[in-house]
């Protein structure tokens, strides 16, 4: 019978601090962590989905200094100072972020899964002004995958929040 290989625990702890839906954070983690894994696991905020673990599916992305990122491949201490913002940072006041607004109006989910992904992908979309057109939307957001098939709903909520945003 062959030896069962020796476990390795991680014998280095990282501290970064992060701004964490306006919130300072400073933490200590094992500098393999994914920054979507100190999210769920260590500030339990789980609205980010962890879908295929392997950067195909988006619906784990977030904005890391307002660019959209799929955090399931992010490490999160190269993130050291970084303002994250998650899909629990955008109500304000007890209102809808535009886009979470439009994605109702537009009935851009149906499960729900990867609508975390989709909205904080589309904010970015926007913000990078890649949102003058559907055609434009479809393949700017095309790294965001609905299983459900929404799209036309979600094209829709992302044109319709451009200028509410």
């Amino acid at each position: 019978m062959a030896a069962e290989p020796a476990r390795t625990e991680a014998t280095a702890v990282d501290t970064i601090r992060l701004v964490v839906n306006g919130e300072p954070k400073e933490l200590k983690l094992d500098p393999r962590q994914s920054i979507l894994d100190v999210l769920r696991e260590s500030l339990n905020l789980t609205g980010t989905k962890k879908g295929c673990n392997q950067g195909a599916c988006g619906a784990c992305t977030i904005l890391v200094d307002g660019k959209r990122i799929v955090s399931c491949l992010t490490l999160a201490s190269m993130h050291d100072g970084a303002d994250v913002q998650t899909i629990e940072g955008l109500e304000k006041d007890g209102e809808l972020h535009p886009l979470q607004a439009a994605f109702v109006r537009h009935e851009g989910l149906q499960c729900g899964f990867c609508t975390s992904g989709q909205i904080m992908s589309g904010i970015g979309c926007i913000a990078e002004g890649h949102a003058g057109s559907p055609e434009e939307i479809q393949f700017w957001m095309s790294g965001n995958i609905c299983r459900c098939g929404a799209y036309p709903g979600i094209v829709a909520a992302v044109a319709d929040a451009v200028g509410r945003s």
